[in-house]
């Protein structure tokens, strides 16, 4: 099924609503790569939505169901539901990607019930499913070969974004930490920026770059964090909006993430 340009504008719509900064590190690829990443970062909304629209686990397991539905009609190469998201987002995933989505659609069912993590184990499974797969799926439709370093930078950007969601998470109910001491909170951090520079030495193929401007406030996110855990059950984690819009335009501008 051939996506209708009109599947594009509803994606970006979406995202510009639901996911600010994924839609403008999106705005700032080349054009051709947002045809790949607005349908993703799209379906990562939706999906990151679905626990949370309704206080019935049974709707909500229901809703996360749906995706997984829609992926696995991805994942077999035939026939796929028309819809403004999942058409266009046929267009953009591999077998792979489909399959290692549908683990991100899992992992999303943490957000429907209050049990913290198991452990840390399970912590750290939690932000490769989600971050790290959405990433890896962006190298791939882009047409790069995700490795390690995809690895690395999904864990960064995942953990950038949780601990920025701490507060709201705490406020809902939820345990988000597995070991909340500023300590332990401060090495995690740490540990987040050992693993983004790694990934920067690796380096990624040109054709990926794109999908790697969504990072460019991760490093800033971290090294607050680092610096001073307390700021995360502050939300003070944010950077000065003149700071967050040259960061992106650099970002872009030199491919430096």
């Amino acid at each position: 099924m051939t996506a209708d340009p009109l599947d594009f504008t509803a994606c970006a719509e979406l995202v510009r609503r639901g996911d600010m900064p994924r839609f403008r590190a999106a705005m700032a690829a080349p054009v051709a790569a947002r045809r790949v990443l607005l349908p993703l970062y799209a379906f990562n909304l939706q999906v990151a939505r679905a626990p949370w629209v309704t206080k019935e686990a049974m709707i909500a397991e229901m809703r996360l169901q749906w995706w997984r539905d829609a992926l696995a009609e991805i994942a077999a190469g035939g026939m796929v539901r028309r819809h403004e998201v999942v058409t266009p987002l046929a267009a953009v995933l591999d077998r792979t990607s489909a399959e290692e989505l549908d683990e991100l659609v899992l992992a999303r069912r943490w957000d429907i019930y209050r049990e913290p993590f198991e452990d840390e184990a399970a912590f750290r499974q939690h932000l490769d499913h989600t971050a790290g797969h959405l990433l890896r799926a962006a190298v791939r439709g882009l047409g790069g070969t995700p490795g390690a370093e995809i690895g690395d930078a999904g864990f960064a950007l995942g953990l950038a974004n949780w601990l920025r969601a701490v507060p709201a998470l705490e406020a809902a109910g939820r345990v988000p930490l597995v070991d909340g001491r500023p300590e332990a909170v401060q090495a995690l951090a740490q540990e987040g920026l050992d693993r983004l520079r790694a990934a920067r030495r690796a380096g990624v193929a040109a054709e990926a770059r794109p999908a790697m401007i969504s990072l460019w406030q991760v490093e800033g996110v971290l090294r607050r964090a680092a610096r001073d855990p307390r700021r995360v059950a502050d939300g003070a984690l944010e950077p000065s909006p003149f700071r967050d819009r040259l960061g992106l335009v650099i970002t872009a501008v030199t491919g430096r993430w």
